[in-house]
């Protein structure tokens, strides 16, 4: 195991997030959507589930960072077909040059990563341009009362312990530092494996940053929980919701 398998089978769900594109595009569009540019893509696990979930779809996947570009190039895009429908681009999101898609995304929170508003707010620009007339960009945040202290979560995976510590938050600024720890079986640990600095945005920004640069409308999609207060994976359409512990949504930025 390395850091960026084990990123995936603890972090990543593409399968779940390619059929949640699927019903919000045809949701809004009445029509299936085939072409996607995923930014910040890390191992473009995302593009590769992508373009295998249906014969004629294509994908960019862009990232600044070549190592996870080249690790999912190995061990994502192996079988030819996938290869060849999906194009990796080493280069910064603010830059990259793609056709115009149905979708763009822009998940695992990445938004974040944009700390300063003038930042964030020349994103979605760019996003906006990269879209067809009809094309949708879709974030996902979370949130809730417990992402703005200082904890740690572990959870238990096949041969492995996936740590979450959320270290620091500044209430002024809201920023704050995370990071993924990771320990093996058999002890073997990756200590900040993972880590960030980012912005802890709220949902009512990005919904002014979206339409300040012309978007239509934001669509909200709330993940329902169960009696334990766990997330059940389950999103439904909402404009109000009591705050919880911790919250997550996908968000839906109609062109």
């Amino acid at each position: 195991m390395d850091i960026y398998d084990l990123y995936q089978q603890a972090v990543q769900g593409p399968e779940a997030d390619v059929e949640f594109f699927d019903r919000a595009y045809r949701e809004v569009r009445g029509r299936e959507p085939l072409t996607l540019r995923e930014d910040f893509a890390g191992t473009a696990y995302l593009s590769s589930e992508w373009v295998r979930s249906h014969l004629e779809r294509r994908a960019w996947a862009v990232d600044i960072d070549p190592e996870p570009l080249d690790w999912g190039r190995r061990h994502n895009l192996v079988e030819p077909d996938l290869a060849t429908r999906v194009e990796l681009i080493e280069a910064d999101v603010m830059e990259a040059e793609t056709p115009r898609v149905d979708v763009v995304s822009a998940l695992n929170f990445s938004c974040c990563i944009l700390r300063r508003r003038e930042e964030l707010r020349r994103y979605f620009e760019v996003a906006r341009d990269h879209l067809e007339r009809d094309g949708l960009l879709i974030l996902d945040l979370s949130g809730g009362t417990e992402a703005i202290i200082a904890t740690t979560e572990e959870r238990q995976l096949d041969g492995f312990t996936y740590i979450w510590e959320q270290a620091s938050y500044n209430p002024i600024d809201h920023q704050g530092r995370c990071a993924i720890h990771f320990e093996l079986d058999d002890g073997t640990r990756f200590d900040s494996a993972f880590a960030y600095d980012w912005r802890l945005w709220t949902i009512a920004e990005i919904r002014d940053l979206l339409l300040e640069v012309g978007f239509a409308d934001l669509q909200v999609y709330w993940e329902a929980v169960d009696d334990s207060g766990e997330g059940t994976g389950e999103y439904r359409r909402t404009e109000e919701e009591e705050n919880q512990e911790g919250w997550l949504v996908y968000l839906v930025a109609v062109r």
